[in-house]
């Protein structure tokens, strides 16, 4: 489970990015916590998320080919300096009682476009941080176990601390987290990118990934089914302070428990990954993972308190492995060289649907209410699981002749 940790680079960005990511937490989840006390409005909770998020889907494929062109350390470097600037100005804007709802709209876009560098850019930086390439699948889970450890710990103590200290304080103490990640990345001794052939548009080296990731049955198959899942998560995601308030009429602290019940189920299953010794078998944990996470959805959304957090947790379980597993096939299939450009799909599928999530369900909650929107995407996920089982076979395929060629499986 902890052979990732063998790489001196891996293990100091690790420790770094945790600290970063438990601060994140805490920010996005009194952001949520802000808006919702200042507007009373589902709706404006939904278009607060959708600002935060559109950024990923619009500019993640130009991030994917910035990453293949450029050093990713440094390019994360640059991201999270400007990240911790943001929440600088947020945590201003708050404490000195200023802030108004079209502020927070902007400063979420400006995040968003950050995280659109960003996070293609980490995903792909992985690989640069494992000497060993037999342990990039143990990386990732290990990448995703942090990061739902994170998911875990930021949202209860960001509910402890909404009530302790207040929202701007929250965006200040994430301003400082960001200081660990960005110790982390100065001390990592990272190789110089190998010299490339001299680049070609940007439009067209976009096209050639593109075609390459969605011209392939496997890549297209798990990026499609991850933008349904993901598309549900986010929705899910934007209602969670809706049934925190008004369905459990509890406060912040009880939108910290149902978004660590979620972040306790993701970290589990992040853990589960890590102890599997190869990539071979993870198509089929895709649909079933994408299965639990549908059948979890649909039964938070009717299920009374306390047995409601349980299946959150069940729901985030199997995101988290759809997730986690749809990145480990995608890192050991890609060409080196294409990579930076696959996984800004893979961002896009995951990260840029969310938006579209948060503002169609701020929207159908509106109208029909909040669990009734979170039980029909559950029996989507369910459906979009049912299809992509249909064609397993097929896609199964196509992985196995690539696997032969990197030497996975044995030739024939």
């Amino acid at each position: 489970m902890l052979r990732a940790l063998r790489h001196r680079n891996f293990r100091v960005f690790y420790y770094g990015q945790g600290i970063s990511l438990v601060g994140t937490w805490v920010q996005q989840i009194a952001l949520s916590w802000l808006v919702y006390s200042m507007t009373n409005s589902v709706l404006l909770l939904g278009i607060v998320g959708f600002s935060s998020q559109i950024a990923t889907f619009l500019l993640a494929p130009f991030a994917g080919v910035i990453a293949d062109r450029h050093h990713r350390q440094r390019l994360l470097l640059i991201t999270q300096i400007i990240a911790m600037l943001q929440a600088v100005v947020l945590a201003v804007l708050v404490l000195s009682g200023h802030i108004v709802v079209w502020e927070i709209i902007a400063l979420s876009l400006f995040f968003g476009m950050i995280n659109a560098f960003d996070l293609p850019v980490r995903q792909s930086f992985i690989v640069d941080m494992i000497e060993d390439q037999e342990d990039l699948g143990n990386a990732i889970a290990f990448n995703s176990a942090m990061v739902n450890a994170a998911r875990l710990i930021g949202p209860s103590l960001g509910g402890l601390l909404i009530a302790s200290i207040g929202e701007g304080n929250c965006f200040l103490l994430n301003a400082l987290s960001y200081v660990a990640v960005i110790a982390s990345l100065l001390v990592m001794k990272i190789p110089p990118k190998p010299p490339r052939d001299r680049p070609r548009s940007i439009w067209s080296e976009l096209k050639e990934g593109f075609d390459y990731t969605f011209g392939f049955v496997p890549t297209r198959a798990i990026l499609l089914l991850l933008s349904l899942a993901s598309l549900i998560g986010g929705g899910a995601y934007a209602l969670m302070p809706v049934f925190a308030r008004d369905i459990y009429h509890g406060g912040a602290q009880m939108l910290g428990l149902l978004m660590a019940s979620s972040g306790l189920g993701a970290l589990i299953g992040a853990l589960y990954l890590t102890t599997r010794k190869n990539v071979l078998g993870l198509s089929k944990v895709i649909f079933i993972s994408c299965l639990v996470f549908g059948v979890g959805m649909a039964a938070f959304a009717v299920a009374p308190l306390p047995l409601s957090v349980a299946f959150l947790a069940f729901s985030g379980f199997g995101l988290m492995v759809q997730m986690a597993a749809s990145n480990t096939i995608l890192q050991s299939m890609v060409d080196e060289g294409k990579r930076g450009r696959v996984m800004s799909f893979y961002t896009m599928s995951f990260m840029g649907m969310v938006p579209f999530g948060s503002l169609l369900a701020g929207w159908l909650a509106h109208r029909f209410g909040a669990p009734q929107v979170l039980f029909i995407g559950g029996l989507a996920a369910v459906a979009g699981a049912g299809l992509f089982f249909w064609h397993l076979p097929r896609v199964r395929a196509f992985i196995r002749p690539v696997y032969r060629q990197k030497g996975i499986l044995p030739p024939e």
